[in-house]
């Protein structure tokens, strides 16, 4: 038996309503799998309302309540500073679920960063999921990964302003983002010698130095690095062109993965390729957590509109993950 813990998200948003249909979805069909959702009990309830859903009828389906706003607190499409402050909760009350094995996996709804962040009253600063998680649990080395069934991708940096990333690229962190990926590969993705390919920053990665230096200085050196480390495990090829290396990604045909510098470069194919089923996964932490590829949709919340493809693809994959982690446990590399 598995059970996940579904943080819903903003309750001014569809997190809420993509929640409670995934979870209908699942609960009727693995009925040995337990499902936690977490976050507003009003807003879940409103989500279920719209979308018709009876949690009720569900043994294996729980709410776990951090708030109950009034509908004025959480109006479609426009958060307050309680909304946010609910939003935090739901992300610390499903964290701690997991750390204490209440839960096997964490998967968590789409949140507003800067209502968040705009709430928050000391603590650990909240710049997205990635980061927070990886701040909670003392972890180090934690790496965003897009999971999709033609195309894996990886970051070397997250949110950051464009003009801050040649900064951030330093040879730990390609190196960690490049072994973490290939691990993850094989522990949570059943792929046996996985393959990596890893992009430059700058076009034609760098044009022997033409475009910029950083494939030859930092990102080359970086994956020297990272071939010792994975050796007999993994083979690792770059710095390769973005355009090249998300083209010999797409399907695996050449690359089970793609490790990239920057947001945009990942997530720019990883939606084109994969939307709706795309799944967000935080690679590093010593808890399973996907999440959606989507944002809050605060256009069209509670209007019964909410594809919730993403959202089921997100707790799909943290069942598979935890069950394929379960497999992997005696072969740890």
């Amino acid at each position: 038996m598995t059970t996940l813990a579904v943080s819903v998200g903003c309750p001014s948003g569809i997190g809420p309503e993509v929640s409670v249909v995934a979870i209908e979805a699942l609960a009727s069909a693995r009925t040995a799998d337990r499902f936690i959702l977490v976050g507003d009990n009003a807003a879940i309830e409103a989500a279920a309302a719209v979308r018709r859903v009876d949690l009720r009828k569900f043994r294996n389906v729980t709410i776990d309540a951090t708030s109950d706003l009034p509908e004025v607190q959480r109006r479609p499409g426009k958060p307050n500073i309680e909304a946010g402050r609910s939003q935090l909760a739901s992300i610390d009350r499903a964290l701690s679920l997991v750390l204490n094995h209440t839960a096997d996996a964490l998967v968590t709804g789409p949140v507003a960063k800067s209502i968040i962040a705009a709430a928050q009253q000391g603590g650990t600063p909240f710049t997205g999921h990635t980061e927070y998680l990886a701040e909670k649990t003392s972890t180090n080395a934690a790496v965003m990964c897009f999971i999709g069934p033609s195309l894996r991708a990886s970051l070397v940096t997250t949110h950051l302003p464009l003009s801050a990333v040649p900064a951030a690229i330093t040879r730990d962190a390609v190196v960690k983002s490049i072994v973490l990926t290939a691990r993850a590969l094989w522990r949570d993705f059943s792929v046996d010698s996985p393959r990596v390919g890893v992009c430059g920053l700058n076009p034609h990665a760098g044009e022997d130095g033409m475009l910029g230096d950083e494939e030859r200085r930092v990102i080359g050196p970086a994956i020297g690095d990272a071939r010792e480390i994975l050796r007999g495990i993994a083979t690792v090829e770059g710095p390769i062109p973005a355009e090249t290396a998300f083209r010999h990604g797409r399907g695996f045909e050449r690359y089970d993965a793609v490790v990239a510098m920057y947001h945009d470069q990942a997530t720019i194919a990883a939606k084109l390729v994969d939307f709706g089923e795309s799944v967000n996964v935080t690679l590093g932490l010593p808890i399973i957590r996907t999440s959606v590829d989507h944002g809050t949709g605060y256009d069209i919340a509670y209007s019964g509109r909410a594809d919730a493809r993403g959202m089921l693809s997100a707790m799909r994959m943290a069942l598979a993950m935890a069950e394929a982690r379960s497999i992997r446990a005696d072969k740890g590399r």
